[in-house]
């Protein structure tokens, strides 16, 4: 209740929108030196100088402060958490694939996914409109007709399946490699395909990281689950050999092969034992990995999306 904002949605301070033309509204652009550059200890990954496809990256929630319930533009401490945390654990692993477009925007606070009223799904909302206007930017000025990859997470997960299912239908189909709108609850209606194996295109993956006897708040069994180590949502278990390796930048951002396993069960993703102890954040309960949603698993991601673009761009 301490990160509720004192004023209600319709008293809120509205600040300024993104200017998508200055390059201080975008957390990450390929042409720039940023922290989705980053490649694990040991390797260097880094290809958006020569990729082919784009990827428009959407984050998570960073702004967990009471004071609006959107995100000023200039909050220090988001924008260094998104770029510090966010970019370098997550955005990073498509910098093989592709170039990295990744908005800031006016996020909504933490609050607005908690509140049971009317003004955490305006707060919600009203972040989507910096993200459609980010994703319209990226298309007129960046995209030149190029494949792209639509992904975010949690927050940023919510977004992109909005803009996926403006996307469904459209002629941009054409061009979406794949998504990957990781870390929410969504059950495909209205959306584009659900991926079925690893090398499909013009599909959509998504998962949610727990263990076994993690607490639940809702009935998640309609929700999609593919599963990041073996990419089937049949709900086949994939084991410890088959994860790749997990990083974590914010530890040593060394390869660790074989710390999870992972299946998909009532539409969660059961991760039965972590045997790192970089991982340790239990920000949101007990059981609950929704912050390592790409650490766990992300050489097993940056391997499927080259596998994906690949698939796309051979004839």
């Amino acid at each position: 209740m301490a990160l509720e904002p004192d004023q209600s949605f319709s008293e809120d301070t509205r600040h300024t929108a993104p200017d998508y033309t200055q390059g201080l509204h975008w957390a990450a652009l390929p042409e720039r030196s940023d922290d989705a550059d980053v490649s694990p200890v040991g390797f260097d990954l880094d290809n958006q100088g020569a990729a082919a496809v784009d990827v428009f990256f959407i984050h998570p929630t960073t702004y967990y402060k009471p004071d609006y319930w959107n995100q000023p533009l200039d909050d220090v401490d988001a924008n260094t958490f998104t770029d510090i945390q966010v970019l370098r654990n997550q955005a990073s692993v498509f910098n093989s694939c592709c170039r990295i477009y990744a908005p800031r925007y006016r996020q909504a606070t933490l609050y607005a996914f908690m509140d049971d009223g009317d003004d955490g799904d305006a707060a919600i909302d009203f972040a989507y409109t910096d993200v459609r206007n980010a994703f319209e930017y990226y298309l007129q000025n960046y995209n030149n007709g190029r494949p792209f990859i639509i992904a975010g997470h949690s927050q940023g997960g919510k977004h992109a399946d909005t803009l996926l299912k403006e996307i469904n239908g459209t002629p941009l189909m054409e061009q979406l490699v794949a998504a990957y709108p990781i870390g929410f609850f969504f059950d495909g209606k209205d959306s584009i395909p659900v991926c079925e194996y690893a090398t499909q295109t013009g599909c959509q993956v998504t998962w949610n990281s727990v263990a076994p006897d993690a607490p639940t708040f809702s009935d998640t069994s309609e929700s999609i689950c593919v599963n990041p180590l073996n990419w089937s949502a049949s709900g086949e278990y994939a084991d410890f050999s088959e994860n790749q390796g997990a990083v974590s930048f914010a530890a040593n951002g060394e390869v660790e092969p074989g710390i999870a396993d992972a299946q998909c069960v009532n539409g969660l993703l059961h991760v039965t034992d972590v045997k790192s102890e970089n991982y340790s954040s239990e920000m949101f309960g007990e059981g609950n990995y929704h912050v390592y949603d790409f650490s766990f698993f992300h050489m097993n991601i940056r391997n499927n999306a080259l596998a994906r673009v690949q698939a796309f761009t051979t004839p």
